[in-house]
């Protein structure tokens, strides 16, 4: 306490010494002239004030002697510090925020003690980092010891040494600045990043909408080219969607990943796109071709291949495929090509098969339609020398949906 007294005089004295020689510069002033006033100095602005200030720092002074908290707030606020003070533990951590810039924290305070206080701080989030002096008269190694433990960044002994302060506030202040400073930062760059992520995905959404109204005005075309067609051999557009349907069905059942299952829904009803190049007198002739217009009529593969096979699409890569190949036959015997087994592309196996059983089961200028009975008689035929067996296999798993499918897409 005599310490505390002596310290107190000090401040005192070092107040009443300057007070005359304070006086004596205010009335010398009145005397003064005026300083000269400079054109060329523009009067700086509040905001630039503002910006150009060192920012007040915040301290936090702990102890439960009032004279104490009284000494070290003067000496603080001479340092030209924001004190708050508290004469508790419990009250402290009730002042308690991220503003706080330094704690000093006496260790032997009654109820809650310094070592509590600090562990508390240490495990809130929001002042883990907040640096930590502790004040104390203990000089027992354990007692730093645990103060470390707890959390202390450094310690100051009593009696307080305003320099000592000076220079241990001074130091931890500096570490503060420098951590709020890369925590701005990196505040900063998670905003940027934030900003950048919604931006690209912003984007990102922009693109797949695009692209998705692109892939719905190509499908459109394609199905307008493809009725065209079909209307043009007298088919109607139920049809080719129809098969389609019947088509991705046989390659969903085949295993095929769900982007080959859609593309060959999309693709398939281009299978046909090539009668368009035929003349009319022999797509809608009823009776029987002659050999020379079955030459003709089979050339309807390869004008709907030639007609896609230029695109760098996948989707009218897909459709020259099935074009060019839905009329292979397993056993080769089929045409353009003579293609046999797996040398006939997996889209053109999967197309036959979905295009032989609707074009039996529908009227056509040369038939009336046949029962799915009839109709599943002639394929079974046709297994292993027409058809590849395991799409023709897949076909009778899922005949159900086929039926469900004539009876949502019938001919009106």
């Amino acid at each position: 306490m005599r310490n505390v007294i002596i310290q107190l005089a000090a401040s005192l004295d070092d107040k009443i010494t300057a007070e005359p020689v304070r006086r004596q510069l205010m009335n010398n002033g009145s005397n003064m002239p005026p300083a000269p006033s400079s054109p060329e100095a523009p009067t700086p602005s509040a905001a630039d004030a503002d910006q150009t200030r060192p920012k007040v720092k915040r301290i936090l002074v702990v102890d439960d002697e009032r004279v104490n908290l009284k000494v070290l707030s003067g000496f603080l606020q001479a340092f030209g510090h924001e004190v708050l003070a508290a004469d508790s533990g419990f009250r402290a951590l009730e002042m308690l925020d991220d503003s706080i810039d330094l704690i000093l924290l006496d260790i032997m305070m009654p109820e809650m003690d310094g070592f509590t206080v600090a562990q508390a701080v240490r495990e809130t989030p929001e002042t883990a980092q907040t640096p930590i002096i502790m004040v104390t008269a203990l000089s027992d190694r354990q007692d730093k010891l645990r103060a470390v433990q707890a959390g202390a960044n450094d310690f100051i002994s009593k009696p307080i040494d305003k320099t000592e302060l000076k220079v241990r506030t001074e130091s931890l202040l500096r570490m503060k600045a420098s951590q709020d400073e890369l925590k701005h930062y990196q505040q900063q760059l998670e905003n940027m990043v934030k900003a950048r992520t919604e931006a690209l995905r912003r984007a990102m959404q922009n693109l797949a909408e695009s692209q998705a109204n692109i892939l719905k005005a190509h499908i459109e075309t394609i199905l307008i080219l493809s009725s065209a067609a079909e209307y043009k051999d007298n088919e109607t557009a139920q049809h080719i969607k129809r098969m389609s349907w019947m088509a991705s069905i046989l390659a969903e059942e085949l295993g095929m990943p769900q982007s080959e299952v859609e593309l060959v829904h999309r693709a398939s009803p281009m299978h046909d796109i090539g009668k368009i190049g035929v003349p009319d007198a022999i797509l809608l002739k009823p009776g029987k071709l002659t050999p020379e217009e079955w030459v003709v009529m089979r050339e309807h593969t390869t004008i709907g291949s030639r007609i896609l096979e230029n695109s760098t699409s996948d989707l009218l890569q897909a459709g020259s495929i099935i074009a060019m190949t839905h009329h292979e036959k397993w056993d080769g015997s089929g045409y353009p090509k003579g293609l046999a087994g797996e040398d006939i592309p997996l889209y053109g196996r999967i197309s036959a098969v979905a295009d032989v059983f609707d074009a039996l089961t529908s009227k056509r200028p040369y038939k009336e339609a046949f029962s799915n009975e009839v109709a599943l008689d002639i394929m079974a035929k046709g297994r292993g020398s027409h058809f590849d067996p395991a799409v023709y296999d897949a076909f009778l798993r899922r005949f159900e949906d086929f039926r469900s499918i004539q009876q949502q897409l019938a001919d009106t």
